[in-house]
């Protein structure tokens, strides 16, 4: 097996993952990269290009895409999407996941754990990769297709890879051992600078950076179709200056459908208060398209000309092109991308509804929203068409990120507990929207109700405790 880092993984490039240390084959190391959406191949593209993955020469390089949708048949997979052309030579084959593992469903499937080193074999001998070293770069570790393939290349170094704001929050589910001390390193999309992420720092697994010009380079070149379509559809002297963006926040029960078209007029109607006459909205390409005609109505109304694209169009391209004046959304990641990659004025609506709805409290889109709530200022009350200061939000926002990511998941992080007391001590009556008052009191934090004696005598783990002792004494 190759060498292993202080994490116990290989790093790309080094004399210990089959490389000498000028870039020299010595061991046909074959580095497998796993992707289920078009932002994260390019993602990993961006990183590749950027020399996080060692010299182009030294490794054979293998792209495998998976479709995690409820219905994948219905759906184009990655590989088949306009602009994959521009990703496509960084890698010497693609394969796909979802024919590979047929019948089973990407999402849903992983190896017993006695087959794991059965598909093993299969893998290997399927995609001719000899008895070589392998390494993984996968999205979440926590979910699958990313678990299963961990598992079933038990001895290979893995890489882990984040492309939006959830990178900044907590680790969701426990990892194995054997897992966690194969993974190298998370590589991140730095649209916060300054602000580390916490994504398996449990592990001790340490953050990298993908720069922000590969990734927008990346971007620009697969979104050169998409920009055409752009071109077609929206005339140079008509272009919107606003761009609202949709998610699918009511597919994952996070409100209802109604309340989400309700967001949306809701942004409409900030974008028109900020002098905006011309609007496009962008649906997340997720979300399914059985909403009402009430955006279009309020648009009327309001004397604003609507533009709703449905084409498969990266936000960031149709941020490249149109080069709007304001971006409105809920917490997307994209609002994010607009300003750390484009300069682009953003705002939110609708954070505050979503923080009290939001559940359990260890939801992984619990810290997206909180930075954007934290960071951006509200559209429907606040002066818009300021560019954010990226490089003052980190000092602010580090602190109250680490605090809710504690409250999240106190045992992996109890390291955090003196800061998250002193932080809730400072700050909690300025922003109590970030916190529930019963996480606080079983957390003992400040802000939580106080453990009356009386309800602690009738806990049934103090009345076994007690009984335990009155045995043992008598």
């Amino acid at each position: 097996m190759s060498g292993r880092t202080q994490n116990g993984a290989a790093r790309s490039g080094t004399a210990q993952n089959g490389t000498d240390r000028d870039g020299t084959a010595t061991g046909g190391t074959t580095q497998i990269f796993f992707s289920a959406t078009q932002y994260a191949a390019a993602t990993v593209t961006a990183a590749i290009r950027a020399g996080l993955f060692g010299p182009r020469a030294a490794h054979r390089r293998i792209l495998v895409v998976s479709n995690t949708a409820a219905v994948p048949e219905v759906g184009t997979p990655l590989d088949r999407m306009a602009g994959f052309e521009k990703l496509r030579p960084e890698f010497d084959e693609v394969r796909s996941w979802n024919e590979f593992i047929s019948p089973h469903h990407p999402a849903g499937w992983s190896p017993r754990a006695q087959d794991a080193l059965l598909w093993e074999k299969a893998v290997r001998l399927a995609w001719n990769l000899g008895d070589g070293p392998v390494e993984i770069a996968c999205e979440s570790i926590q979910a699958n297709p990313s678990r299963a393939v961990a598992e079933i290349f038990a001895d290979s170094p893995i890489h882990v890879y984040a492309d939006g704001l959830m990178s900044y929050g907590p680790t969701r589910n426990r990892i194995p051992h054997g897992m966690s001390s194969r993974i190298a390193r998370v590589l991140h999309l730095d649209l916060i600078p300054g602000l580390r992420p916490m994504l398996l720092s449990e592990y001790g697994v340490e953050p990298e950076p993908v720069p922000n010009e590969a990734i927008v380079d990346v971007l620009a070149r697969i979104g050169e179709e998409g920009a055409g379509i752009l071109a077609d559809r929206i005339p140079a002297e008509g272009r919107p200056t606003a761009v609202l963006l949709g998610q699918y926040l009511s597919a994952i029960d996070l409100i209802t459908q109604d309340e989400e078209e309700e967001l949306h007029v809701r942004m409409l109607r900030a974008a028109a208060r900020a002098g905006h006459r011309g609007v496009l909205f962008k649906p997340h390409p997720s979300a399914p398209a059985v909403y009402g005609r009430s955006l279009e109505e309020a648009a009327a109304e309001l004397g604003v000309r609507l533009t709703v694209l449905n084409e498969p169009v990266l936000a960031e391209t149709v941020f490249a092109h149109l080069q709007p004046e304001l971006v409105i959304g809920c917490f997307s990641t994209a609002l994010m991308t607009a300003a750390a990659f484009y300069g682009i004025p953003v705002a939110r609506v609708g954070t505050g509804l979503l923080l009290e709805r939001i559940t359990p409290y260890e939801n992984s889109n619990r810290v997206p929203l909180t930075i954007i709530d934290a960071a951006l200022p509200d559209a429907e009350h606040a002066t818009l068409g300021v560019p954010l200061e990226l490089g003052s939000l980190s000092a602010g926002l580090g602190p109250l990120v680490r605090t809710v990511g504690y409250c999240m998941q106190s045992r992996k992080h109890p390291g955090l507990q003196a800061e998250a007391a002193a932080w809730l001590t400072a700050h909690l009556a300025e922003h109590p929207q970030y916190f529930k008052k019963r996480r606080l009191t079983s957390l003992r934090l400040p802000g939580g109700s106080p453990i009356r004696a009386e309800s602690l005598r009738r806990h049934p783990a103090v009345r076994r405790a007690v009984r335990q002792i009155r045995a043992r004494q008598s």
